[in-house]
């Protein structure tokens, strides 16, 4: 079991992540451009972006790469380990000195995270964090016991088109029941709020503007990108807007003035869930 005590606020850092660009392995040229797009978390992946006869030349080109620091964070979508390069992927780039994390894909159990994370464990001398990507049903159904599957798992989140594939779903909406399902079970295990899956459509930038503030509606924080000019747009939407800073400061500081619930001048009610939801707007806004 992992995470916080269930009642425990998740604690939120200045520097929390709001995105992850993700740049194919076989692609060298391409993730050192990433790695200078401004992303938060660059994320190079081994599996959906590389096809498998360049899976081997990727692998090594990433394992290169990450024998040395990175100016950013780096993530490593590895092949599920189910499959016949996961074990392998997972082998060659964990114990590289510039990887900051794991991404595992198709994550359907708790076995999948214990099992990652031994190996991972095994390959570099010591713990290293991962992150489940839940792209099934099956995976969605058990959710929070993957979310507390391991001390090593640090987030969870959807992949959206697998996901999609798998449930026959044609409408947008019909994601939103597996995505709060998701955010429940994050904030169950103590885990910080899961990102978005990526907007496939890198031109559509109002939409995914609007999908981003959809999703910022039903919990989510952040999210996944495939094209650097996707990134403002997902901080645009995630980071708190000046009114809602000055709301927030306002909420605040009458708290401080005055313990318990009351009413603000304006006539809203404020208590101490109000409170905490306005001191975490205010450290969202500070990350910046």
């Amino acid at each position: 079991m992992t995470g916080a005590a269930p009642g425990a606020v998740p604690e939120t850092t200045a520097k929390a992540p709001l995105t992850w660009l993700y740049a194919p392995g076989d692609r060298p040229r391409v993730v050192a451009k990433a790695l200078g797009c401004g992303a938060d978390v660059v994320v190079i992946d081994l599996e959906d972006a590389v096809a498998p006869d360049r899976k081997a030349y990727a692998r090594a080109a990433t394992a290169e790469l990450l024998r040395d620091p990175q100016p950013v964070p780096v993530h490593v979508r590895v092949n599920a380990l189910a499959g016949p390069w996961g074990e392998t992927d997972l082998a060659a780039v964990a114990p590289a000195p510039g990887l900051a994390g794991l991404r595992l894909p198709k994550v359907s159990s708790p076995a999948d995270v214990v099992r990652a994370a031994q190996r991972a464990a095994s390959a570099r001398g010591g713990a290293l964090p991962l992150y489940a990507l839940l792209e099934t049903a099956l995976g969605i159904e058990r959710a929070h016991a993957v979310a507390t599957a391991h001390p090593s798992l640090r987030g969870i989140s959807i992949g959206e088109a697998d996901l999609r594939a798998d449930l026959g779903v044609r409408d947008d909406a019909g994601l939103d029941w597996s995505r709060s399902r998701v955010v429940v079970a994050a904030r169950a295990a103590g885990l910080a709020p899961p990102a978005q899956s990526v907007h496939p459509d890198t031109r559509d930038l109002d939409g995914l503007l609007a999908s981003c503030l959809r999703g910022r509606d039903l919990g989510f924080t952040g999210r996944a990108a495939i094209h650097p000019r996707q990134l403002p747009v997902i901080e645009r939407a995630y980071l708190p807007t000046e009114q809602e800073i000055e709301r927030a400061e306002r909420i605040v500081k009458a708290a401080v003035g005055e313990r318990g619930a009351q009413a603000l001048p304006d006539g809203c009610f404020i208590d101490a869930a109000v409170v905490a939801a306005a001191r975490c707007v205010l450290s969202l806004a500070r990350r910046v």
